[in-house]
């Protein structure tokens, strides 16, 4: 029979070894970045300075106009070569219809993270699993050795490490289709995203990212933005399928016209 002092070693040595350590091992300890995570403010709508004003769809009044904001870019304004910055304006006329995220598309990265819905962050000893509201996106941040993305998407492939209490991931493999905001801010497939999660207090993280793009910007740039923690009762990710929202938009030019 195993006696109580037994079954307590037991429970120390499971608890370590599930954390992955030994009881001989010395890592530091990492912070715990478990928990749904939201960002707040206007940084989806335009990621610079910016005025309130009627969104795409003017027809919907104040319920659909854009709201000011203060913007998130370090240094306030993003560095476009001329030809991008050409570009950022074409998207900016068309967006009531060329936002990826009226289309219902995934976010990619940063977007996924300041969105004006929640996301989960599951973090095991091994990998960190990252899980967003918005059209149920999700990626897997390897913190093993890292892998070479084997082919572009949407989401990227993410590999990290820590760096004391901040999680640092490289993010490549961007598909470059997605848009940083609904201003028509966007990127090419050459984008290069490193992020940094920090851990301030229990409710909130520090979000930067760094964006490196040689096709589109004349030199890295940065964003820096606050997380915070839904601390309500029962807080968790609600479905946010979005695919039946966006099929008039990108289809309904094709609907079969009957006379009546």
């Amino acid at each position: 029979m195993i006696c109580q002092r037994g079954l307590a070693a037991f429970g120390f040595f499971w608890a370590l070894t599930a954390a992955g350590q030994t009881p001989a091992s010395k890592a530091p300890r990492t912070p715990n970045l478990n928990g749904i995570w939201e960002a707040v403010g206007a940084a989806n709508w335009d990621l610079q300075d910016h005025a309130a004003q009627a969104g795409p769809f003017w027809q919907t009044g104040a319920i659909g106009a854009e709201p000011a904001g203060l913007g998130v870019v370090v240094g306030g304004e993003i560095p476009y070569l001329p030809a991008a910055a050409a570009k950022k304006k074409e998207n900016f006329a068309n967006r009531a219809k060329q936002d990826p995220e009226a289309k219902c598309y995934l976010p990619g990265v940063p977007r996924a993270t300041y969105l004006p819905y929640p996301f989960q962050i599951v973090q095991s000893p091994k990998d960190i699993l990252i899980v967003y509201e918005f059209a149920s996106a999700n990626r897997l941040i390897n913190m093993g050795k890292p892998k070479e993305a084997g082919a572009d998407s949407w989401m990227g492939t993410s590999n990290g490490h820590w760096e004391g209490n901040t999680l640092v991931v490289d993010v490549t493999g961007l598909n470059g289709l997605s848009w940083f905001d609904r201003a028509g801010d966007f990127a090419s497939d050459s984008l290069h995203v490193v992020e940094r999660y920090t851990r301030v207090d229990a409710d909130h993280l520090t979000y930067e990212a760094t964006i490196e793009d040689p096709k589109t910007f004349s030199r890295p740039w940065k964003i820096s933005l606050p997380l915070y923690r839904r601390v309500e009762k029962n807080a968790q990710l609600l479905e946010f399928k979005c695919v039946p929202f966006s099929e008039e938009l990108l289809y309904g030019e094709f609907k079969k016209v009957t006379s009546k």
